[in-house]
């Protein structure tokens, strides 16, 4: 588990690190790419085993009998989060941005709304609109550097064309895991406006010291209109292998994403399937827990450093490796702080307003690297700054 080693991703085909010159403008020589959300770090070696067994043996055929990777989804869901999964609930998708989109095929028609609370997850909004549907953005409350949701503004949006609500939780871009009271508040709010609650808990494994994820199946009264989206992609940075999954336990609405399932031939990738099996195990369980403490490390130093430039502010992080920097105490235009962080300190970022309203005056910044990149990233911020301090 040597997370400080630097291995060297150029050439690899990484949209990371390859594209970051083609798109931001920052300089592949010395940039440091801080904005797709996967790690710069070797996964766990039980996966890495699998894969090149995998290619030891030369052939890659169709993949059958799921029965020991039904099992380490159900062992990994009850042993890490508390929740009992039914195998015949499990469906696996090509990532979850394509679950997302499959279930927005699923539940809702064209020109209906889906709920989205932003700033969040960019890929959300990209996939409704692409498919005709419409986007209610409902906005978090920043209060104090701590998103929170206020309901009463959100009932006051509803207009009945709303279909569906995603949760992203815990949460990407801002970093917050949800209390079961605001679990609840959404629950009652999906029930309130008769909406299924698609809950992205694809960040449940990455959770900082002292904060607790809760899976939305531990929320009373909502399974009847409960899709969960699960994956090992983020957590042990497998996300190339493109493979997700699905769990519905409530019968009507399993049937109807079967039947999308079924309509567009979607079948599993096996690189993706072996690979989850040996990472959902007590090897893989052991690395995870390895990782959270480093990046651990890794957030105090990035928020210290960052928090100690005048204007700069780290939104506290509680799960994920996504850290969320608000510009606005700078008085800065937005072309202005980005050319100091883009061209200045040479980091790739992603831009705020890309995750909705709310975003418009942040950047977020991935400390999914080793060490020495996230020090090395703190003092170039804080040179490109330097007039303010």
């Amino acid at each position: 588990m040597d997370f400080d080693r630097e291995i060297d991703r150029f050439g690899t085909h990484s949209v990371k690190w390859d594209m970051m010159e083609a798109i931001y403008g920052v300089p592949a020589k010395d940039g440091i790419a801080m904005w797709v959300a996967d790690m710069d770090f070797a996964a766990p070696d039980c996966v890495q085993k699998v894969a090149a067994d995998m290619a030891d043996h030369g052939v890659f055929g169709y993949f059958g009998d799921d029965r020991d990777y039904l099992a380490a989804i159900q062992w990994w869901m009850k042993e890490r989060h508390g929740w009992d999964v039914d195998a015949k609930a499990i469906f696996t998708t090509h990532g979850l941005v394509n679950a997302v989109g499959l279930c927005v095929d699923a539940y809702t028609a064209p020109d209906d709304s889906v709920v989205l609370f932003t700033p969040v997850y960019h890929a959300f909004a990209r996939v409704i609109k692409a498919a005709g549907r419409q986007v209610v953005e409902c906005p978090l409350v920043n209060n104090d550097g701590r998103y929170e949701m206020d309901f009463a503004a959100y009932d006051a949006q509803m207009t009945g064309n709303e279909k569906m609500v995603i949760l992203c939780s815990p949460h990407n871009p801002g970093g917050r895991v949800w209390t079961r009271e605001e679990l609840e508040e959404v629950a009652a709010f999906a029930k309130r406006h008769d909406l299924v609650l698609v809950s992205d808990e694809i960040h449940h494994d990455l959770t900082m010291p002292g904060a607790k994820h809760i899976a939305m199946p531990h929320i009373d009264g909502i399974a009847d209109r409960l899709v969960m989206l699960t994956a090992t992609t983020k957590t042990f940075n497998i996300a190339g292998t493109h493979s997700g999954n699905v769990i519905i336990h409530d019968e009507k609405l399993r049937a109807k994403f079967a039947a999308r399932i079924a309509a567009l031939g979607i079948s599993p990738n096996s690189f993706g399937v072996l690979m989850a099996t040996a990472a959902y195990s007590p090897e893989g369980a052991a690395w995870v827990d390895a990782l959270r403490d480093y990046l651990d490390g890794n957030r105090k130093i990035f928020d210290n450093g960052v928090n100690a430039i005048p204007g700069l502010k780290s939104m506290p992080l509680e799960s994920t490796y996504l850290a969320w920097v608000d510009f606005s105490g700078t008085g800065m235009s937005k072309p202005e702080y980005r050319k100091r962080v883009e061209q200045d300190a040479r980091i790739c970022v992603n831009h705020g307003e890309t995750f909705g309203t709310g975003g418009e005056d942040f950047l977020r910044f991935n400390i999914a690297t080793p060490r020495a990149r996230v020090i090395e990233a703190v003092e170039r911020l804080q040179k490109a700054f330097a007039d303010l301090q």
